[in-house]
């Protein structure tokens, strides 16, 4: 903060007397959180009305379609602008190559053209990642020592890419931290004319311990054993290497960009916005939403206050959008 000689201080300037009241500390209020910025992952199950708790994620389950189409229209209705899907793929259908992840009738695809059948309104965000669907619990093709291939996994991502704006879905989320693989993308949905079909470029992606939960939900934990992603994803103790991730995916063709996790890595995102000013995104992972879940659950926090609280904060770090478990939580808490 800079001062001049004109400036007064202390008693002449209290800045208390603006925190005296309710009415004086929301027309200052620097930051506002609304649910127009919130975004629902859900996870998505074959079967019909089938409802599966997930033990570590309190108040999150997997759902079949007609479910998922369900909770689709309360969502729209509470003003949740998109969700994001995750398919839970049965093991029968993984493979080493990842076929399922573009099959033009898989469980993703389904699950779009349901939606968008459906809440023709309600945006939706698919993953692009192989990890659904690999035996191994990688997000890539892998060499007989493990690697994951670059080359080899972005052609198998475009074609996933491809089969999601295929079956309607308005945003497409590489969230794999492959090389190169958002300009391969845009360029094989120019070329199919999915001209309007938007790019949430997962740039920032670290290899962090916060993922256990979600790896729960969509089964991949099981198959990626004691394997690490740290090939891939980035060094949590990298601050710019961040700035080049998301400087190549915007040149490539990314209409918006993540960063993941969240509260952790704040200080990327405000550096991102910073530098970039384009479209930010703030994934709150599932770790942090166990987190406070858990520690609510035992009395020790108060849960709507510390969502509220979090969520406030990753918008004040510059976020324009958060993915976050607790979107709908919110979204009827601040409905009431």
């Amino acid at each position: 903060m800079a001062f001049n000689d004109a400036q007064r201080f202390f008693p002449e300037t209290r800045l208390r007397r603006m925190r005296r009241d309710d009415f004086s500390r929301r027309l200052m209020r620097e930051t506002q959180l609304t649910v127009d910025s919130l975004i629902y992952p859900m996870f998505v199950v074959e079967g019909h009305q089938e409802r599966e708790p997930i033990p570590s994620m309190p108040g999150i389950e997997r759902v079949s379609i007609d479910l998922l189409v369900a909770e689709a229209k309360h969502l729209y209705k509470l003003g949740v602008p998109a969700i994001a899907l995750f398919p839970v793929t049965p093991a029968s259908a993984k493979s080493l190559m990842a076929e399922e992840a573009f099959n033009a009738n898989g469980l993703a695809q389904r699950a779009v053209r349901a939606i968008k059948d459906a809440v023709p309104e309600m945006g939706v965000i698919t993953d692009v990642a192989l990890d659904p669907f690999t035996t191994h619990g990688q997000d890539g093709i892998i060499d007989e020592n493990g690697y994951v291939l670059n080359d080899r996994t972005v052609e198998a991502l475009v074609q996933q890419a491809l089969s999601h704006a295929e079956a309607g879905a308005d945003i497409v989320a590489p969230s794999d931290m492959m090389d190169g693989r958002i300009g391969d993308i845009r360029e094989a949905l120019e070329e199919e004319s999915f001209v309007n079909t938007r790019i949430m470029a997962y740039s920032a992606k670290y290899a962090s311990a916060y993922y256990g939960p979600f790896r729960d939900a969509v089964g991949s934990a099981a198959n990626l054993g004691k394997a690490d992603k740290k090939t891939y994803q980035m060094d949590p103790a990298n601050s710019n290497e961040a700035l080049h991730e998301v400087g190549l995916d915007l040149a490539e063709g990314a209409d918006m960009v993540m960063i993941k996790p969240g509260m952790p890595y704040l200080d990327i995102v405000r550096r991102v916005k910073d530098e970039f000013q384009a479209p930010t995104f703030v994934y709150q992972v599932s770790g942090e939403y166990a987190m406070h879940k858990a520690a609510a659950l035992n009395g020790w926090l108060d849960d709507n206050a510390v969502m509220q609280e979090s969520l406030l904060c990753i918008k004040r770090a510059g976020a324009d959008g958060i993915l976050t478990y607790y979107a709908k939580q919110y979204a009827e808490w601040i409905n009431r």
